[in-house]
């Protein structure tokens, strides 16, 4: 998929706000400092993207971007910091859980790990709650130029290990990295035949 255009369309604090389109929305997520921002940078060819959707309070808003006029590009606010909760849902975050749970246009929601480190139970947590709602998602390991392939493979596979209890089947994955461009196509190929079929 060639991007030709990437253009902020609007922040929103619930779903009620969020943007009334019939076109297929992608969903990025992560912990904080996964390098969600570079990554959606990197996918749309535009190196300040992101950030120029800043505003005070980003972090609890969800930004919508248009990709070529035909699908909608979603940066969810990351989760991390905040206390455990009482609910799974509540953990991340009341907005989050209800774009997640709500919105009809969501066609796939990429939530990226920290391929450098060992599975963390907040990542587990999550992806578990998105396969009881049955949500479409797919894995972006991020940071592998910081690392051997070996490292990064190993972790992948402890992760998938890590799933698998409450994975019926393998999830979808990409290696990615901001610095070589590792993982762009693929990510974008995906995003490609996911739209053509919605």
């Amino acid at each position: 998929m060639k991007i030709k255009s990437a253009e902020f369309v609007l922040s929103a604090a619930e779903v009620s706000a969020c943007p009334r389109s019939s076109l297929p929305e992608f969903a990025f997520i992560g912990r904080s400092n996964v390098g969600k921002s570079s990554l959606i940078n990197l996918l749309t060819g535009r190196h300040d993207l992101a950030r120029t959707s800043a505003t005070p309070g980003k972090t609890v808003l969800m930004n919508f971007f248009k990709v070529n006029g035909e699908w909608l590009l979603v940066d969810l606010p990351g989760y991390g910091f905040a206390k455990v909760s009482r609910t799974q849902r509540a953990e991340f975050g009341e907005t989050t859980a209800d774009y997640l749970e709500e919105r009809e246009s969501l066609a796939c929601v990429f939530v990226l790990i920290d391929s450098r480190i060992e599975p963390q139970k907040i990542d587990l947590r999550f992806i578990q709650w998105l396969d009881e709602i049955d949500v479409a998602f797919a894995l972006v390991f991020t940071k592998t130029d910081k690392q051997t392939a070996g490292h990064t493979q190993r972790a992948v596979n402890a992760f998938l290990a890590a799933v698998q209890p409450f994975c019926e089947e393998p999830p979808p994955y990409f290696l990615t990295s901001t610095k070589t461009g590792a993982g762009r196509g693929e990510i974008l190929s995906a995003i490609g035949k996911l739209s053509a079929a919605n």
